[in-house]
């Protein structure tokens, strides 16, 4: 029993912080209204926004992430983490960036009006989609990327000596790969579309282009009904729940055992291949980084003029960050080890549900729930840091499951009985069987946890004041104030610390993985 109670530890903390929460706001709320049209219409945007992304963003990812795993060139690595750019992105920061590019004013819009065209319209159900993708691209890449490295090399060498093209590589191999893989990438890009805050806000285009997420925000932000927000809340829970049980609605992918070679892909040694493959990478690092070049090319001017209250805000950002980051992946390890430990197949599902459910719930939620907790027995500000960096760290707990979990049972599959054999058990067995074998997904996942947390302006934007703001919001604040150059230089502050954080965490997991 001793080696389950870290995850069953981690499941209740996940529940109290996401059902918890949303049943003080229930409680406290003075009246339970219905639905309205404008209600039932934001449902209809958020479920039908949140497909497009997700399709789109996974149909694009496939054939990036195969030029990427067939190729080995120069800079790989460097490229790798820059395509993941866009997701650890602080969402204004990003859409900024969206807006120099797509907006009206922005560079394709100018480059129209050379033409005699008429600008891009960036506002509405387009510029939502556009900007998910944006964010979401580079996830269904590295998803479906990491699951193609795990294929052992031995494979590869097998269709080589077998004279397998191309395409009979893609029927034996690539196609079940993308069977066992796809699903679980196209849920949790909808779940994080259905989730949507800033990008709704910001390119949402008025009430016919309004998420749940933005209807529940309204509804605490201009008339503080919890009745409604609560409802919506609880819309948006079972929207996500469904989508959640979709994660575990997938083909199991068939592993075996290998020498960890590096993979070597004769089949794709070609130049037609190749050509394509550049193209394709090209492409997706053009639309990505544009964007990014545009945010740091405005952000040059101000950065060295920034006041030392930004600074100050970076290096709690940084506390909060690394705290949420070693949270997270705890977490998810425990989590992930006592679902594979579980032997009752019911137990391990809902366990495995139970870490999903941060995806599902509202950061606005999270924060006000806590809020009227403490508020009777201690000053909710005083709390803002410690509270921030593990709502965050529970926030981005679905995504280092999502790495985790299939690492983690191939690892059991495979290597298991053999650990069985050497008596390996309890601290020697994680750290001589899993904690080596998992290096990939659990640098991936420290570095996505503490990118994120760089960038979250949820819960501390209820709970901060002057004294504890984080970079973002003091980011906000800058706007706010209509102090463009300075919100510029902090908005390139955010961006290379955020890359800074996933590139170290994600290079260590990677180091040495591959010899």
């Amino acid at each position: 029993m001793t080696r389950f109670w870290p995850g069953i530890l981690t499941a209740a903390i996940v529940l109290a912080l996401t059902l918890g929460t949303l049943a003080a706001v229930a409680f406290r709320a003075d009246s339970w209204g219905g639905f309205t049209p404008a209600d039932w219409a934001a449902v209809r945007f958020t479920l039908w926004q949140a497909f497009l992304s997700a399709l789109i963003s996974v149909v694009l990812a496939i054939p990036v992430a195969r030029a990427l795993a067939r190729r080995r060139f120069w800079g790989r690595s460097v490229l790798v983490t820059l395509l993941g750019a866009p997701f650890i992105l602080p969402a204004i920061v990003a859409v900024l960036g969206l807006l120099a590019v797509f907006g009206r004013n922005g560079i394709i819009s100018v480059g129209l009006g050379w033409l005699g065209l008429p600008p891009v319209q960036i506002y509405g159900l387009h510029g939502v989609v556009l900007a998910h993708v944006f964010f979401n691209l580079p996830l269904a890449t590295r998803l479906i990327l990491q699951a193609w490295q795990a294929v052992p090399g031995e494979h590869f060498r097998l269709t080589a000596t077998l004279g397998f093209s191309a395409a009979d590589v893609g029927r034996a191999i690539e196609r079940p790969l993308l069977r066992a893989t796809l699903p679980g990438a196209f849920m949790v890009i909808f779940v994080i579309c259905t989730t949507s805050f800033a990008v709704a806000l910001t390119l949402g285009g008025g009430p016919r282009a309004t998420t749940v997420e933005l209807a529940i925000y309204q509804a605490f932000r201009f008339d503080f009904d919890l009745g409604k927000a609560a409802l919506l809340a609880l819309v948006q829970f079972a929207i996500c729940a469904v989508a959640a049980l979709g994660l575990r609605l997938q083909i199991p992918q068939i592993t075996s055992a290998g020498l960890d070679r590096v993979q070597r892909r004769w089949d794709a040694d070609r130049a037609g291949l190749r050509a394509i493959d550049v193209a394709w990478i090209s492409l997706v690092a053009v639309f990505l980084w544009t964007p990014l070049l545009m945010v740091i090319v405005s952000g040059l001017a101000g950065i060295g003029n920034l006041p030392m209250s930004v600074f100050a805000a970076a290096f709690r950002s940084i506390c909060v960050a690394m705290t949420s980051a070693v949270l997270s992946v705890s977490m998810a390890l425990a989590l992930a080890l006592t679902i594979q430990n579980i032997a009752s197949r019911l137990g391990a599902g809902l366990l495995e549900a139970t870490g999903y459910l941060a995806i599902a719930a509202s950061p606005l939620v999270i924060g006000t729930g806590l809020f009227l907790i403490v508020f009777p027995f201690v000053d909710p500000v005083a709390l803002a840091l410690p509270i921030t960096a593990l709502v965050n760290a529970v926030m981005s707990l679905p995504f280092a499951l999502r790495a985790l979990t299939p690492q983690v049972q191939q690892v059991a599959e495979v290597y298991g009985r053999l650990a069985d054999n050497l008596g390996l058990t309890g601290w020697a067995r994680l750290r001589h069987l899993y904690i080596p074998r998992l290096r990939r997904p659990l640098g991936f996942s420290a570095g996505l946890a503490a990118a994120l947390s760089m960038g979250d302006l949820g819960v501390i934007a209820l709970f901060g004041d002057p004294d504890s703001a984080t970079l973002p919001l003091q980011l906000y604040r800058l706007m706010a104030a209509y102090r463009m150059e300075d919100a510029a230089g902090a908005a390139l502050l955010l961006l290379a610390l955020s890359m800074g954080f996933f590139w170290a965490f994600d290079r260590g997991g990677r180091m040495d993985a591959d010899t």
